[in-house]
Order: C-alpha cells, then structure tokens, then sequence
C-alpha cells in the first residue's frame, strides 16, 4: 500500500469509515472503467467532482450514471456560476488528483453536495485519493462524512 492510500485510510478511520481502500493495477479514470473492474452498476460509482461555485471549491458526489445540472446546482445553492474546475485548482482544492478524487481527506473542509441517486444502491464505491483505488460505502455514509447536502443534481 502506498503512503497515499495509508494516509486516505486514515482519514476514513478517523471518520469511523468500516470500509477498506483497495487498490487496482491499473488507473480508474472513468466511472464505466470503475464500474467494470468492480462488476458494480454504473450508478453505483460515486464520482467526485469538483467545481468552483463563484470561485469557491464545490465537491459533487455524482452516481456514475448521472450527468450534473450545473445550472439546477447553482439555483440550489443560491450562487451566481458552478464552472468545471480546472486540474490545478483540483489538485490545490483537494491535494488528490483529477481522476481519483476521494470525498474526504481534503485539505480544508470543501462545500459538498451527495446525489440522492446514490441511495438506491446498498454500496457505493468512491475514489480514495489515488487513480488506482477505491473504497466502498453508503449514500447515508457519504453524507455523513462530507457534512453534505443530499439533493438531486440532475435537472429534475
């Protein structure tokens, strides 16, 4: 295991995590690629994605099946603009990089929001900080430990 992902687990330890990083041989860089070495549902991916919303780091934890309504988050949120972040600004926001974005173990505390369309699976997997590794968890978890809001980000 690499001081990474010992690191990402000790986050989720100290959060009171049960779950395990596991770590792949190869990059996860997309939800299908995730959902096809897991033998998951597609939906069962919890991608992080990070935004700026009027210039602040915004964290989405999508379903791997969903596209984010940037728009419909911005009216949820009350703010002016949700932009796709760029890499850097991820990597500053979140010390993890593109691709392997965990919803933890940031830095400083990012404003989250959690898809509700995670709750239909019982497991979730999620990014652990690295391209190579995830970890398994539950809607309910996720929003527990990302202090996040639960909503729909796609238009409904």
């Amino acid at each position: 295991m690499s001081n990474a992902t010992d690191a990402f687990s000790s986050c989720l330890r100290g959060l009171g995590v049960p779950g395990q990083v596991v770590e792949f041989d190869t990059d996860l860089p997309t939800a299908s690629a995730a959902a096809e070495e897991l033998g998951c549902e597609l939906g069962a991916i919890a991608n992080s994605l990070v935004f700026t919303a009027d210039d602040e780091p915004l964290l989405i934890v999508a379903s791997g099946a969903h596209r984010v309504d940037t728009r419909h988050v911005a009216r949820l949120l009350g703010v002016r603009k949700i932009r796709r972040a760029t890499p850097e600004f991820v990597l500053a926001a979140t010390g993890q990089p593109v691709g392997g974005v965990g919803p933890v173990g940031h830095p400083q505390p990012i404003r989250t929001v959690v898809d509700r369309q995670l709750a239909e699976h019982p497991v979730v997997w999620a990014g652990a900080g690295r391209k190579h590794a995830m970890f398994p968890t539950s809607f309910d978890e996720l929003v527990r430990i990302t202090d996040g809001l639960a909503a729909e980000v796609e238009k409904p």
